[in-house]
């Protein structure tokens, strides 16, 4: 039976159609990923699922009692109260059973009378039996197991939750979904800001859930992991493919070769159409040449340059120098616990450098570290002369919200768009999804993936010899991913880059440096499959 359905649903946003003739059903078991471009409205979808958003046509209806849970890639999670708290909080009945059992036991030890005796015994027998229905033995260890797997320390577990950062409140919010296990799990982007072990532990504890999923995800591995159904937002309307992500790119593929077929087709019968009327014309004005006519001859449509040739068009006058950067005894902690000891590594042409670990463990402050944001306890960091780095993360802090995407992207100090021609950075402008029309909008109006891309499209055009990148899928959809990926692969410096993408990482880097824990870190070349 049907948990959730959609019927014939239409969407439309200040005037502007969303969706149109939607068609859902979701059931227990079901295992569904939700893709789209950045903007087609996966997450307005799923507040129309959840019933924060009214169809504008159609309707949605959920079976009587049915439990959803709605994680958002922005935590609605806050309060002061800790994580730990908030998850005991879910388990109300055992705290009331609990505390019935502690009232039982302490009047036991009083004296009674046997009657009395033998009603208290009674009424104890079946509390016994609720707890064991409930899991009233066992909730400490079920939170205790999904804080530790989210990565949660002691400290962090008791800390409010308004006191948490963003990742670490949406972590807290994951948390409380996981306890909660509704019929329906709705999803938005849950393994941004999980390190690997976090991302594996979520989805072996999906295999293991016997509810509804519905997850957005740009992670490629979780989705062939997690799903066995894709449905993909396009051009308004849910388009269905069978099996993971894997499945889903082959079944495109084969898709999209057969409407090329068919416009192909179309396309002919309708310039044969074109000449055919052209004739009738031409033999109306000159009924004597009607014979001598032929239809005209149809252009065959140029194939699109391929992908690779516009990013290597692009990146033609880069020159960039062999050596970039060494790194000599680097060491870094806080409060007396090191984070890295004694790290070092060279950086050349060329180099494609990921850098991996639990949360926590250093990742993202060894590249504050290389990006002069954090000074090192010890160790040395000397860039090349003439060696420029660009940093995603700080060009997406600093994007101006009230210039255009346009100017923003152009105007970038020394940005290839002064070296290329303008043909190629408007084709490349294009593969990252970037409309005419999208160029002329204030960054400010943007959604967060849509400024994603405006500061991804800053990095691959900045002109610099290296491009540190901290969690860049974060926000991403595939499309905008893959393009990325296959300009990162052409790019001729160096990438320093920390993901937890496990799809991103073996495609892009050569070798690894993995934050073992304990200030060790060791370098190792990238063998893939993560």
């Amino acid at each position: 039976m049907s948990l959730i359905r959609l019927n014939d649903v239409s969407l439309d946003f200040d005037g502007r159609p969303v969706l149109k003739a939607a068609y859902l059903k979701l059931a227990r078991g079901d295992r569904v990923g939700l893709i789209g471009k950045n903007g087609t409205g996966k997450t307005s979808f799923l507040e129309l699922v959840l019933g924060r958003r009214e169809p504008t046509g159609g309707t949605v209806d959920h079976t009587p009692g049915t439990t959803i849970g709605y994680f958002s890639q922005f935590s609605e999670l806050d309060g002061s109260q800790s994580v730990q708290q908030v998850l005991s909080a879910h388990f109300a009945e055992v705290h009331e059973t609990q505390g019935r059992l502690d009232e039982i036991g302490a009047q036991l030890a009083e004296p009674m009378d046997e009657s009395a005796m033998t009603r208290l015994l009674i009424e104890q027998g079946a509390l016994f039996e609720r707890m064991d229905a409930i899991g009233g033995w066992t909730y400490e260890t079920s939170i205790d197991t999904v804080l530790t797997r989210l990565g949660f320390d002691e400290e962090r577990r008791h800390l409010p939750v308004d006191r948490l950062s963003g990742g670490w409140r949406n972590r807290a919010a994951l948390a409380l979904i996981l306890i909660q296990s509704p019929d329906v799990l709705l999803l938005d982007e849950p393994t941004n800001f999980l390190d690997l072990d976090g991302v594996r532990w979520i989805e072996g504890w999906l295999g293991g859930f016997t509810g509804a999923v519905l997850v957005v995800s740009h992670d490629r591995q979780f989705l062939d992991g997690v799903v066995d159904r894709i449905i993909e937002i396009e051009n308004y309307r849910l388009q269905e493919y069978e099996g993971d992500y894997s499945a889903y790119v082959h079944a495109k593929q084969s898709r999209l070769k057969m409407l090329e077929k068919q416009f192909a087709h179309e396309e002919e019968l309708l310039a044969y159409e074109q000449a055919a009327a052209t004739a009738r014309r031409e033999a109306a004005r000159n009924p004597s040449n009607a014979v001598a006519r032929r239809l005209a001859d149809i252009k065959k449509r140029q194939a699109p340059r391929p992908i690779d040739q516009i990013i290597t068009g692009i990146y033609d006058g880069l020159k960039v120098s062999n050596d970039l950067l060494t790194v000599t005894g680097l060491t870094k902690g806080f409060t007396g616990t090191p984070l890295f000891d004694g790290v070092s590594f060279d950086l050349q042409r060329g180099d494609r450098v990921a850098v991996i670990g639990s949360n926590g463990s250093g990742k993202s402050t060894l590249l504050d570290v290389l990006t002069g944001e954090t000074e090192a306890d010890a160790g040395s960091v000397r860039w090349a002369k003439g060696a420029r780095f660009v940093s995603y993360n700080r060009v997406y802090a600093e994007l101006d919200l009230t210039d255009t995407v346009g100017h923003a992207v152009n105007a970038y100090p020394d940005s290839l768009a002064f070296t290329a021609t303008k043909k190629s950075v408007n084709r490349f402008l294009a593969m990252l999804q970037f409309s005419e029309a999208d160029l002329q909008q204030t960054i400010g109006t943007l959604s967060g993936g849509q400024r994603a891309r405006v500061a991804i499209a800053q990095c691959l055009l900045s002109g610099a010899a290296v491009i540190v990148l901290d969690e860049p899928t974060n926000h991403l959809d595939i499309t905008s991913t893959q393009v990325m990926e296959r300009a990162l692969t052409h790019f001729p410096g160096a990438v320093i880059v920390v993901s937890h993408d496990r799809f991103f990482v073996d495609k892009l880097a050569d070798r690894l440096l993995i934050f073992e824990g304990g200030g060790r870190v060791k370098e190792t070349p990238a063998t893939g499959a993560l």
